[in-house]
């Protein structure tokens, strides 16, 4: 038995349940590894278009023009990285900004520097520059690169968006060859089957994994874009 605290108070119940816990939590921690090793083994993915997105200033702050054209494969900074694209549910039918979007993005921004160690990273919305530079504006997300690619089918291609312009939250991954050619990697959506609706990419965010720690759980939670006073 691994003890965890020093606390003379633990009964035999509690010792007994929160050893067979922490078998479990080891045996979950083996089999994320292993679902980790099994997606780091999909043999390469089909070429994709070269889409064209839309980007404002580096600096958030600096207005929203000019506003320039950047390639997908002008997104990779250097050989041998991979490129992460989070969809941001923003835009066309979706025409407030999606509060668990935003919950996810909050938290990418505070680690955009840890990521750009080893990946590329972008946050693509169908919604306008102008538009989804404001919102990011209010967020402070001063640290993210911010895509508009409405006017493309990229999002319609990756399977976040429908034909009637509905949004959906998605995170893809692409890959570069040495020629130059730009390939799908991966995407995950919240649904996952019919009856798993909103828990495809829990990873992507720490809250419920916090929550998860609590005896109340996360419940029936659902993130604002703004909890008032």
């Amino acid at each position: 038995m691994l003890r965890h605290t020093r606390l003379a108070g633990e009964s035999e119940n509690y010792l007994t349940a929160r050893e067979e816990l922490r078998l479990a939590e080891i045996e979950l921690m083996r089999h994320q590894e292993k679902v980790a090793a099994q997606r780091r083994a999909l043999p390469p993915g089909p070429a994709v278009d070269d889409y064209v997105f839309l980007e404002g200033p580096t600096d958030l702050d600096a207005g929203d023009t000019p506003v320039r054209e950047v390639t997908l494969s002008g997104l990779f900074t250097a050989p041998d990285r991979s490129l992460i694209v989070y969809h941001l549910m923003y835009g066309k039918k979706q025409t407030e900004p999606c509060p668990m979007c935003t919950l996810w993005t909050d938290g990418f921004n505070g680690i955009a520097h840890h990521i750009a160690r080893n990946a590329d990273f972008v946050i693509a919305a169908a919604a306008d520059p102008p538009s989804l530079r404001q919102h990011a504006r209010n967020r402070g997300w001063h640290r993210l690169r911010l895509l508009s690619c409405g006017d493309s089918t990229f999002k319609y291609d990756m399977g976040s968006e429908d034909k009637d312009g509905e949004q959906d939250s998605t995170v893809s991954v692409f890959t570069r060859d040495g020629d130059g050619t730009v390939r799908h990697f991966y995407s995950a959506h919240p649904r996952m089957a019919d009856d798993i609706d909103e828990r495809g990419i829990d990873l992507l965010a720490p809250v419920w994994h916090l929550l998860d720690l609590t005896p109340q759980g996360r419940g029936d939670w659902y993130p604002s874009i703004d909890y008032g006073g």
